[in-house]
């Protein structure tokens, strides 16, 4: 069993992610492996809060090039889950 600290990764600070909190949403970066029941469950131990749904979205790492050289190399895989709570908040920053 994973702890909560290796599930959730970070907050996702963003205007769009600030707007969804007066709906009571926040968002996350998590885990490349983790599950929706495994995220939900991490967010309540963390924060002591309730979870009502998560949405999550994954997204393919940027190909990049490195120095002046034509070799392209990419950044890391990654997934963002959008949690939204039933009762309780949640305080970012």
């Amino acid at each position: 069993m994973r702890s909560a600290f290796d599930i959730v990764i970070a907050p996702v600070v963003t205007e769009k992610a600030n707007a969804q909190v007066a709906e009571q949403k926040y968002v996350f970066k998590v885990a490349v492996d983790a599950e929706k029941i495994e995220i939900g469950r991490a967010i309540e131990e963390l924060f002591k809060v309730k979870v009502k749904s998560v949405n999550i979205m994954n997204y393919a790492g940027k190909a990049k090039r490195a120095g002046r050289t034509p070799k392209m190399g990419r950044r890391a895989d990654w997934k963002k889950a959008v949690v939204t709570l039933s009762e309780g908040s949640i305080e970012i920053i």
